[in-house]
């Protein structure tokens, strides 16, 4: 484990060659399975299979029994399951973006949590991508969804938003899991060569043949920025198209140009917090608390603010322009939203995104391990519940007040919906746990760079 011991110097104080020897031992050791802190890390990754293999008995009496067990029912279709996969997307397309954003600004302190938040998107991706099959009445046939080539000459439905969802989400999966996998190619190769048996016979293969010459640093640092580049661009036209599900429907509610940026924002805005709520504990798990900071997390909450501002700002927009269109079906939408059967989600969805991020302008909340916890969890009840209330409350209150119904979870979905969250966390674990946590090769170039730049001023 990484030393946390504060009579242990820390890394940045020791000579650059200790330094570096230093850091390869540390996020080495966050490998090693006979650690006393690995009892703790195997019993988190135990409850959370608990979690998803419940879930997954509730999933298959639904399959026996059919969706009547859930509470869905005319006019609302789309329910708890479709809110979740949007919570989940907005979690998997942030981890990633924010990792390439601040890398094309140069922050230095993306390095604490890069790893950490491209792990959580693949992971995200592959928990939203449950849900549309989940709503499914007839899983089994899940694969209609992708547009292969069959001998039937038969294509699948590109007018679709589902379609949509399975064309971008896939597109963002592959582009995530190469951005990830390239970064960790210097680690494997440190970990073989640090390594003997069959661990090191794995990441041998994982390091394809990575050497550390200046001509292979060179085509990476290319091949690495080029797919940050991309990937930017790309998350933000890939959750629009997620927006656009909602957005090409006439439902009041939905029906708005918004509903792209609204969406990239509140993807940016979750997936921060979700970094916080697996970061704070994560780092005592994995003993990585000498390479992810207070200062790392206090930079994390910084943006978390700043985005709160623009989520905040989006949920003002869209009262503004429903009023100001005076269109009578969304105008009385959105009295419904603030008055009506989902008034009170409504309203915590406001505290918990708009109101609880403030508490970081003050730096001693910012810089308290127990309070950045608790607000990111916070946030991360209010985005779903934002979602939740996004998919349900248009759908239960539409144009005829003859249709209009009310529909709540029942206990088969709510059981359903903490088992993803056990399988997010299950993968997450077991992902980040066996594949060093902290990126070895940026945070020892962090260290080399004001070394040489002290020699030659010397």
């Amino acid at each position: 484990m990484a030393a946390t011991d504060p009579d242990v110097p820390s890394v940045s104080a020791l000579p650059l060659p200790v330094a570096l020897r230093r850091v390869t031992r540390d996020i080495l050791a966050t490998l090693e399975w006979h650690t006393p802190g690995w009892l703790a890390y195997w019993g988190a990754v135990g409850l959370c299979f608990f979690l998803w293999s419940l879930a997954l008995l509730v999933w298959t009496y639904q399959i026996y029994s059919g969706l009547h067990i859930t509470g869905l029912l005319h006019p609302v279709m789309w329910g708890a399951y479709i809110a979740t996969f949007v919570f989940w997307i907005g979690i998997a397309h942030s981890g990633t973006l924010i990792s390439a954003i601040l890398f094309l600004f140069r922050a230095r302190w993306r390095t604490s949590i890069a790893r950490a938040a491209e792990t959580m998107t693949i992971v995200a991706i592959a928990t939203a991508g449950l849900f549309p099959i989940l709503h499914l009445g007839r899983a089994w046939r899940f694969y209609w969804l992708i547009p292969y080539p069959n001998e039937r000459g038969l294509w699948v439905n590109f007018s679709s938003p589902l379609i949509w969802d399975a064309v971008a989400v896939g597109t963002y999966f592959v582009a995530s899991v190469l951005f990830w996998f390239l970064g960790l190619i210097p680690d494997f190769a440190s970990v073989r060569d640090h390594t003997a048996g069959w661990r090191g016979w794995i990441f041998g293969r994982l390091a394809v043949g990575w050497r550390g010459s200046a001509h292979e640093w060179r085509h990476f640092r290319s091949a690495y920025a080029v797919l940050a580049g991309l990937i930017t661009a790309l998350v933000i036209s890939v959750h629009s198209i997620v927006s656009w599900d909602f957005a090409v429907a006439i439902v009041p509610g939905w029906h708005s140009t918004i509903f792209a940026p609204y969406f990239v924002a509140g993807a940016v805005f979750s997936g921060l917090a979700m970094i916080l709520t697996l970061l704070v504990p994560g780092r005592v798990l994995l003993g990585i608390r000498e390479y992810v900071t207070d200062d790392h997390l206090e930079q994390v909450a910084k943006l978390i603010v700043a985005v709160s501002l623009i989520v905040t700002y989006s949920y003002a927009s869209e009262l503004f322009f429903a009023w100001y269109r005076g269109e009578p079906a969304e105008r009385s939408q959105f009295l419904f939203r603030a008055a009506g059967a989902y008034a009170p989600l409504v309203w915590l969805a406001i505290v918990c995104n708009s109101i609880v991020p403030l508490a970081f302008l003050r730096r001693a909340a910012r810089r308290s391990p127990a309070v950045l916890f608790a607000i990111s969890i916070a946030i991360n009840i209010g985005m779903w519940t934002e979602r939740f209330v996004i998919v349900v409350a248009s759908l239960a209150h539409e144009y005829d007040s003859y249709s209009w119904g009310r529909y709540w979870p029942t206990a088969f979905e709510w059981t359903v919906l903490l088992g993803s969250v056990g399988w997010f966390l299950f993968w997450f674990l077991l992902i980040i746990g066996h594949i060093p946590s902290v990126p070895m090769a940026e945070t020892k170039e962090h260290l080399i760079t004001p070394a040489s730049a002290e020699a030659a001023d010397s």
